[in-house]
């Protein structure tokens, strides 16, 4: 009997996705294995491959159809033996988005014993990154005018800033709503914006963050820094990468702080997966660092530039971005000299991380000026205690303040 093929779960979060690309056409034949379609979801776009063997019989979602539900069958599968006649006992019937002002595409219904749901794609649809779209409301555009330069034809963000289009329809003009009223205009929210707003409205409702706050002292890890950095060739160490170095041999050292919330239990991790925020043009991703604490700070920062790439590309694996026990948000290189980050569950902690500054600094009764940095660790109060919390954040302050240690 054929198979249907769904859309499949990509990740924890993801109850839609946007199909990018068929790498199979009718009549092709599938190994299991191989890759048969690219799926956009709200963190990533990543491959599909294929469970089972025969041949791809039907198409039922087209590519750079956007929004197709998590288990809505995209496709259908013919196994050894049969023949595309056999599909006409299969029923496709439309289950997508409401449909548009615009007629949708007629598709031939048979009567079937088997019913396969499918969204019908329509012809007008506009395939373009969050960003593109919300540039071309604030400039009032039609995207439908714009020629995309991305994968596949996706209209970007230069795109729209490089449009001229004097014959192109516009939408979406401010509105006001009295005489007196304010000009606004709303924004529809992208996949990853909508998981965002979900996880962290939750994790502030359900989590017991408190919070704690220590000074560190950089002017030894600065030193340090430079010299590695102008004695080896192609070497650019970041303060980030240290700040990671010394979160994950912390975890270490306070083994009661490297842990999750699991429910009716608490789970310990041996390694330290260290998590961090990497901001994209619509929100935020966390790619982990596996075991950071066995790496050299070379490694880590290597390995760090090639996630934040990929993640910034939309190429992150799942299991490049799922898990891990703590996270670390840094937001000095935009001069904030501090703040609290939001924890992500099932996570007991995130390191917010401050900006590097001179400051007048008071040891032994004398005053002089040091480079500090100011971290706040936002804690799970279910998992880590205070003493605990504390022991944890002391660990990091005492690393990158003894750099030397990190090195060894």
């Amino acid at each position: 009997m054929p198979i249907a093929i769904l859309m499949p779960a990509l990740s924890p979060t993801m109850t839609e996705g946007n199909l990018l690309k068929w790498h199979k056409k009718v009549g092709d034949s599938v190994k299991a294995g191989e890759v048969l379609a690219e799926i956009e979801t709200d963190k990533a776009t990543m491959e599909v491959e294929a469970v089972d063997e025969g041949t791809l019989g039907r198409i039922l979602v087209e590519e750079k159809t956007e929004g197709v539900k998590v288990n809505t069958p995209i496709a259908v599968l013919l196994e050894k033996g049969e023949k595309p006649a056999d599909l006409d006992s299969f029923k496709v019937a439309s289950v997508g988005p409401a449909p548009t002002q615009e007629a949708a595409p007629h598709v031939p219904e048979p009567v079937a014993t088997h019913e396969i749901h499918a969204p019908v794609s329509s012809q007008e649809r506009v395939f373009a990154s969050p960003l593109a779209k919300r540039l071309a409301q604030e400039k009032s555009l039609d995207l439908h005018s714009i020629q995309g330069s991305g994968p596949h034809g996706r209209i970007v963000k230069k795109d729209v800033e490089g449009f001229s289009g004097a014959g192109g329809r516009s939408f979406g003009s401010s509105t006001r709503t009295a005489a007196t009223g304010p000009e606004f205009r709303d924004v529809a929210l992208s996949s990853m914006r909508k998981v965002i707003a979900k996880r962290l409205l939750e994790s502030k409702q359900t989590v017991p963050h408190f919070y704690l706050t220590a000074d560190c002292h950089l002017d030894s890890l600065m030193a340090i820094r430079k010299s590695l950095n102008e004695s080896i060739e192609g070497i650019k160490l970041t303060v980030n990468d240290f700040i990671i170095k010394a979160s994950a041999l912390a975890l270490q050292d306070v083994p009661a702080a490297n842990a999750t919330w699991m429910g009716d239990s608490i789970r310990y991790y041996r390694d330290s997966d260290v998590a961090v925020a990497v901001a994209l043009e619509d929100g935020l991703i966390t790619p982990i660092l596996r075991q950071a604490h066995v790496k050299s700070v070379f490694d880590i920062s290597s390995e760090m530039k090639q996630l934040a790439k990929k993640a910034k590309e939309n190429k992150l694996r799942p299991d490049e971005f799922q898990g891990g026990s703590f996270s670390i948000s840094n937001l000095g290189m935009y001069n904030i000299p501090q703040f609290g980050a939001i924890i992500n569950p099932p996570q007991a902690g995130i390191l917010a991380v401050g900006a590097g500054q001179q400051r007048p600094v008071v040891e032994d009764g004398e005053i002089f000026v040091a480079t500090v940095m100011t971290c706040t660790l936002s804690v799970d109060h279910r998992v880590i205690d205070g003493k605990t919390g504390a022991d944890f954040l002391n660990a990091i302050k005492n690393y990158l303040e003894n750099p030397a240690l990190m090195l060894i």
